[in-house]
């Protein structure tokens, strides 16, 4: 099982979804297509659609959507679940993004998330 990210961690030594993350933020394709299975598919939560290992690829370093805070709450060979704060260029709310990954063969084979919109006004109950 793989706990928060170090970022000390060396490349080689990275779990699965540390090394996605890196990957899809610098636009890495070449790391990229090494981690994600050829028959991936990604449920996003909105619009009911359904995008392919192409379509994340399409995405990936082109500064549409950012991320930070990123969290490995749990990782195993077969499944992972992250957490982060994704920023999106065409000005949409930001949001608190819970990812659930599965893996193939050391490979990503399947990603679904779920997110609540952050407002600028958000404050944790109580402060």
């Amino acid at each position: 099982m793989i706990g928060l990210i170090n970022d000390s961690v060396e490349h080689t030594d990275m779990s699965i979804l540390a090394k996605y993350e890196e990957a899809f933020e610098s636009g890495n394709k070449e790391d990229l297509d090494a981690i994600i299975h050829d028959d991936c598919k990604f449920i996003p939560h909105v619009g009911g659609a359904v995008m392919s290992k192409s379509d994340i690829m399409a995405f990936a370093g082109t500064g549409a959507v950012r991320t930070e805070a990123h969290r490995i709450l749990f990782e195993n060979d077969e499944v992972g679940v992250g957490h982060s704060i994704a920023h999106f260029a065409n000005g949409s709310t930001s949001e608190a993004v819970l990812a659930f990954y599965r893996f193939e063969n050391g490979k990503i084979i399947h990603v679904e998330t779920g997110a609540t919109p952050l407002s600028d006004d958000y404050k944790v109950i109580g402060q």
